[in-house]
């Protein structure tokens, strides 16, 4: 980003951000050009080599992590709240609907796919999209703990980090198959594990005709 933006440049580049965002989802990373981006948001070329001045490729990184951003804003306010098994049950549903509207669709894939995966800058939005949302997983795992629903031991983040992984294959296998049974299977497994982890263990009992030690 341009240093030292004003609040009006930073309000005009975050315009220029959204509508880009929006045409893309329209139409494709591949068939958007910049004069596409500068009609749906009324910039000038000038303006937008102003804000973007490394081109198109500059201008899409930021477009990937606007839509990072709202991988986890659309999960709100559930995300920030997993508490009890009803608020993960409605964080569930949101997920599931959320790529479910999404559909055979990916924009933030799209963008990677364009700017490259592995570039510096596509990495960190990767990384810390995953970063923060295994965190607020793991938040969410030791509020249940907090309130005595999942075992003392449970290993936070190593549950939080599987179902992260269970989120994201269900999700790839939907983009491939446009089905998401195999989304809802991660993510009802994934809960069903930490239930069974608060469940207390019945102390054996003894068998009729035998004696207590």
């Amino acid at each position: 980003m341009p240093e030292a933006l004003t609040a009006k440049g930073r309000a005009t580049r975050a315009r220029i951000v959204e509508g880009a965002a929006e045409v893309l989802r329209t139409q494709g990373v591949g068939a958007t050009t910049l004069d596409d981006i500068r009609g749906r948001t009324g910039t000038s070329k000038s303006q937008l080599f102003h804000y973007f001045p490394e081109g198109k490729d500059a201008l899409l990184l930021a477009v990937a992590r606007f839509e990072a951003d709202r991988v986890l804003a659309d999960q709100q306010p559930h995300l920030g709240r997993l508490d009890s098994w009803e608020s993960w049950q409605r964080w569930r549903d949101v997920v599931v609907e959320r790529y479910e509207l999404q559909g055979d669709q990916c924009p933030l894939g799209a963008l990677f796919l364009q700017v490259g995966r592995t570039s510096p800058g596509a990495r960190a939005i990767v990384t810390g999209l995953m970063r923060q949302w295994q965190e607020d997983l793991a938040r969410g795992i030791r509020a249940l703990r907090a309130g005595g629903l999942v075992a003392p031991d449970l290993d936070v983040d190593r549950a939080s980090a599987a179902l992260l992984a269970g989120i994201q294959g269900g999700v790839s296998l939907m983009l491939s198959t446009g089905e998401s049974t195999h989304l809802r299977a991660a993510l009802d497994t994934g809960i069903e594990y930490l239930r069974v982890s608060g469940t207390p263990t019945a102390p054996p009992s003894c068998a009729p005709g035998t004696r207590r030690p």
